[in-house]
């Protein structure tokens, strides 16, 4: 079995996820129904931020990663593929919640902007 494959695919599905709950929102912006699938995945990584918790999909990944005879790694995702890259230094806490924060903090303005844009669309009674 392509373990190595599986791996990737996971991770990839990861990487995606993490973009569609940091800005996932605008595309609520042009699809209002969007917003049903974005605002639980966007709590959700809010969550995992705030109390330092990992994703299902890392502990998926590695498994698969050690099945194919691969390293797995320590730590989530983030800590990983995209703190290793913009802060070598390592994920601190004050990060993860100003990740988290920021997440909220974009999102909160962009379903302000599509709230309003639909109630200007919705006729007044």
């Amino acid at each position: 079995m392509p373990w190595g494959v599986l791996a990737d695919g996971v991770l990839l599905v990861h990487a995606l996820f993490v973009v569609f709950v940091a800005a996932g929102g605008l595309l609520a912006l042009r699809w209002i129904g969007v917003a049903w699938l974005h605002l639980p995945c966007a709590l959700w990584g809010v969550w995992i931020e705030f109390t330092g918790g990992i994703c299902p999909l890392t502990p998926l990944e590695n498994g698969l990663r050690i099945r194919a005879g691969q390293l797995g790694y320590d730590g989530g995702f983030i800590e990983h593929y995209v703190t290793s890259v913009l802060y070598p230094e390592g994920l601190t806490r004050e990060l993860q919640f100003a990740l988290g924060a920021s997440v909220l903090v974009v999102n909160a303005v962009i379903y302000g902007i599509a709230l309003t844009r639909r109630r200007r669309a919705t006729p007044a009674d």
